[in-house]
């Protein structure tokens, strides 16, 4: 592994510092090399390509918001026996504790971030005779995202949508209906499904959704900070429902509302939620 770093990342220097870390998903390393500290998620599966690549699409969107901090990430390179690994920037994380607030707040930003892209781009078109820069980002009008990411090993279809109602319920909810129906053949909850999906743009009917900027797996495992501020990670990124934040982390706390490290805020005139965390 030391060599395929040499290579991918360019460098003479791959001096393994620290323990070694894991999660549900996959194990980590952190690393002494030329550019700096890197630090290194490795997978075996056949999927781990797919995943990281999804979640690296995911890092860099967040980062180009400005809105929150995340690990930069590098490369994500193939292991010549099967799976990949993912290079990020090292970042020394801690529990989340003296941040919690501020994160909370970044988090909404991060929410509203697209929906203020499209407010000053209509702003400027509507300006008469001054010319306006272009932003290097510009607004998402639909639902979805530019690539595949996975929550877990399930990959996340994520075709672009017009509305939010057919997004949620073709490319979350129908995902999870057909791997009850893969696993465990369950007659009645097919049934049950034929008749919620039918329902379920009702739940919508007269509400302004705009496309949201969302991490996508945000609970209490993907949060932390350093000295300087919050740090989130790990994320599953798309344009969505701003509240859809909240399923993961609800989720995790099934019968339990809200969950205990989570305040909700809101915010009048449709804007997003307020996450707090402490």
């Amino acid at each position: 592994m030391e060599e395929l770093l040499r290579r991918g990342l360019n460098t003479s220097v791959v001096k393994a510092f620290g323990g070694s870390a894991g999660g549900c998903i996959s194990q980590g390393q952190s690393y002494e090399t030329d550019r700096g500290l890197v630090f290194v998620k490795i997978n075996s599966k056949p999927e781990a390509k797919m995943m990281f690549d999804g979640e690296a699409a995911s890092l860099e969107a967040i980062q180009q918001t400005y809105t929150l901090r995340v690990p930069k990430p590098i490369t994500v390179l193939d292991m010549a026996g099967g799976g990949a690994l993912f290079v990020m920037e090292h970042l020394k994380m801690s529990h989340l504790h003296r941040y919690a607030a501020q994160l909370g707040e970044e988090i909404a930003n991060l929410h509203l971030h697209n929906q203020k892209l499209g407010e000053r781009l209509k702003s400027n078109m509507s300006t008469v005779g001054k010319g306006c820069a272009q932003d290097a980002l510009q607004p998402v009008e639909k639902f979805g995202f530019h690539t595949t990411t996975c929550c877990g090993y399930i990959p996340q279809r994520n075709d672009w949508q017009s509305d939010w109602a057919t997004f949620f319920t073709h490319q979350r909810l129908q995902t999870q209906m057909d791997l009850i129906e893969k696993d465990y053949g369950d007659r009645k909850a097919r049934e049950l499904w034929a008749a919620l999906q039918l329902k379920i743009p009702e739940m919508f009917k007269d509400m302004e959704i705009v496309p949201a900027l969302l991490h996508g797996d945000l609970w209490g495992g993907n949060v932390a900070e350093d000295d300087t501020g919050p740090i989130v990670f790990d994320p599953a990124s798309f344009y969505g429902h701003s509240e859809f934040e909240l399923a993961i982390a609800d989720l995790l706390t099934p019968g339990k509302s809200p969950p205990p490290f989570v305040q909700i805020l809101h915010r009048p005139h449709h804007a997003p939620i307020i996450l707090t965390f402490f």
